[in-house]
Order: structure tokens, then sequence, then C-alpha cells
């Protein structure tokens, strides 16, 4: 399986050094010295990495051949694409990578259908799985161990124990505050009035946070 883990930026300085965008959890492993990886476009590539440094907060790399600074700004803008075995699970426990969470079945304890995940955030505190439930409709799922319960990946599935107001129906909620205020709002939760997304659940953060990687 090919993965994106970095988009190389400007250069840096005038010996071929050029910052990168990270887009993986685990930088060490995949864009260490004597990584060769693919790109996008495939025409400036596989370039292989021969040395990195951090440097003000940004990673820095210099690619074998690239010696000056018009060859590495020539590489702008180019995705780094890493082939990762998709059985490869993360060193840190219960850990995942995004690839292997997309498209599990999402249920309650007792078998009830809740939906599929198609989408996950990575937000400062905490993960959020983006749940399409069966009417089509979406729902924002913390990643954390006292809501997600279950990850099982041979079945396939996710189990959840969410708290009162998680998932309940939309129109059942919206009913019941015309029934209270008179108004005709139809927001569900974490929805503002107008049906655009608001924050959503969140959870303290740092209280049994599960992790899901950025995907690589």
């Amino acid at each position: 399986m090919q993965l994106v883990v970095a988009r190389i930026g400007r250069a840096h300085g005038i010996k071929g050094e050029v910052t990168v965008e990270v887009r993986t959890d685990e930088p060490e492993l995949r864009l260490g010295p004597g990584a060769v990886l693919t790109t996008d476009p495939a025409s400036t590539g596989p370039l292989t990495i021969e040395s990195g440094r951090v440097h003000s907060g940004r990673l820095l790399l210099r690619f074998e051949g690239v010696r000056d600074r018009n060859a590495a700004e020539a590489l702008r803008n180019t995705l780094l694409i890493a082939d990762v075995d998709p059985s490869e699970l993360p060193d840190e426990p219960d850990a995942y990578y995004d690839h292997q969470l997309m498209d599990l079945d999402v249920v309650l304890a007792d078998g009830t259908e809740v939906g599929r995940i198609t989408e996950i955030t990575h937000l400062p505190s905490q993960d959020l799985f983006i749940v399409e439930r069966p009417d089509g409709t979406e729902v924002m799922i913390p990643f954390v161990e006292q809501i997600v319960t279950e990850i099982d990946l041979e079945t396939q599935r996710a189990v959840i124990d969410p708290p009162p107001g998680l998932i309940d129906d939309r129109a059942e909620i919206a009913s019941a505050r015309d029934e209270e205020t008179g108004e005709d709002r139809s927001a569900g939760p974490g929805q503002d009035p107008s049906g655009e997304p608001g924050e959503g659940p969140s959870a303290e953060p740092g209280e049994g946070s599960a992790n899901a990687g950025d995907g690589h």
C-alpha cells in the first residue's frame, strides 16, 4: 500500500536542503536516511533521503543527487510516497493507522448498527471518527477508550459505548426541542441551527485517549 508521508516545501540554504511538511506520525521511520520514496509527480522521483535534521521546528531533508538551491527548489510541492505493509501496526500500543480504521463497521455492544467510518479527523486533544449512518447522515465519535471500547480488525468493526446524546436520533432531538421551546430547530448533535458542523463532542485531553495515526 502506498501512502503519502510528506510534501516538499521551499528550498533551504544553498546546498540542496528542502523543508518538508510531514504527514506521518513516524517520520524517523518513514523519512530516515536511506529511505527510498516514490513521488507525485512520478517524474521527480524516486528520491533517496541522504540526511535529515530539524531546524526551527521544521524537518529539513537532503536527497541524493540534489546539490544546490535550484535543484531543491525544483522539487517544491512534490509529494513523497512510502510503500507500507497493510498489516503493519504502529509501535505504540492501542494505536492504528488511518487506513486500518477506514470503513470499519461501528456497532453498539449489543450489535446494533451505528454506521461506517468514512473519515478520521486529527485534533490537538483527540481524534474523531466521522461515521456515516444508514440514513446518510453523519455523527462524530471521539476516539477515546471510554467510548470506543473495542477495535477488531479481523471482524472489521469498532464497538462503542456512547454517552447519552452522542448518537441519538436527530429527528427525536429536534422534536423534543420544538416541544420545549416552540422553535423550528433541526440541528443535531455537534451542529448549530444552520446545519453547519460545530465543534462536536469532545473528551478531556489526556484521559484515556486512544490513538489513530494519520494514515502512515
